[in-house]
């Protein structure tokens, strides 16, 4: 076999290897998991300080449009309408564009601009359904869509079944001294009413106090009242509230279980005496 023969069995081999090697993804095509597992996240992701990830914030380019992220501090007024994609099985277990491995069961999404990490509020704006997520990855880029959903994130807000939805998402900035803000508005402390019995909305009976005061921190910013946490009858009961009055109390009732607390209730009383309504 001379040269010229071996170099010509080279580029073939070459070729023929480059057409059967597989892709970054092993499915062409997006989809659902095939199997759901039972540690699918169903809780808003609790916004958090983290700085700036500088690699995942520089200028960038796709498909030739050019992209320049916003800092943390020209996102934290940050409020938007569009329509929200999401994607699960197909990137599952690939990495980010923040470095981190995409867990389509966790409360995540990407965003073309915003800084990464950054977490924001997200309104299902067809069924008044609302997620919290936290943003560590680019996207999306197809058509005209403003924010790409975990699967777990879509699942929340009810969107599966359309595929996309119109979505209204406002940025949630907390400082380093922990002040924290949605689309630029103090979440505001409201004082416990002076009257002797005031009404509150039940969400969970937890044993985990750590985890109890997690979900709180998040319901808290969420729904911007008060938690409590109080230890009875052998569990950590995660409470929201005082609230204004009865009425208060029946509208954030209907909103917490649209979001996924069906079990949920009010009732009415002062710290450490309550009654079930």
């Amino acid at each position: 076999m001379n040269g010229r023969t071996k170099v010509l069995l080279a580029l073939v081999t070459f070729v023929l290897t480059a057409c059967t090697t597989p892709g970054r993804y092993s499915q062409r095509i997006d989809s659902a998991p095939a199997q759901t597992p039972r540690n699918v996240a169903t809780e808003d992701a609790v916004p958090r300080y983290e700085p700036e990830t500088m690699r995942a914030n520089k200028p960038y380019s796709v498909f030739g449009t050019s992209y320049t992220p916003m800092s943390h501090k020209a996102a934290k007024s940050y409020s938007a309408k569009g329509v929200s994609s999401w994607y699960g099985q197909k990137f599952h277990g690939h990495l980010t564009s923040n470095g981190e491995t995409y867990n389509m069961f966790e409360m995540s999404a990407a965003h073309k601009t915003l800084p990464l990490p950054s977490y924001v509020k997200v309104t299902n704006l067809d069924n008044k359904k609302t997620v919290i997520v936290r943003v560590n990855d680019r996207g999306p880029f197809h058509g005209n869509r403003l924010i790409d959903l975990s699967f777990a994130a879509a699942t929340k807000i009810d969107m599966l079944k359309t595929g996309v939805a119109n979505v209204q998402i406002d940025v949630i900035h907390v400082d380093k001294q922990g002040n924290k803000t949605i689309a630029g508005n103090p979440v505001n402390k409201k004082p416990a009413s002076k009257k002797s019995e005031n009404w509150y909305v039940q969400v969970a009976a937890l044993q985990d106090k750590k985890r109890a005061d997690e979900i709180a921190q998040g319901l808290a910013l969420l729904y911007q009242v008060k938690t409590h946490t109080p230890f009875e009858t052998g569990v950590f009961k995660l409470r929201l509230g005082p609230l204004d009055n009865e009425d208060h109390a029946i509208k954030l009732l209907q909103e917490v279980k649209q979001n996924g607390y069906e079990n949920a209730y009010k009732l009415k009383g002062a710290l450490g005496g309550y009654s079930d309504n």
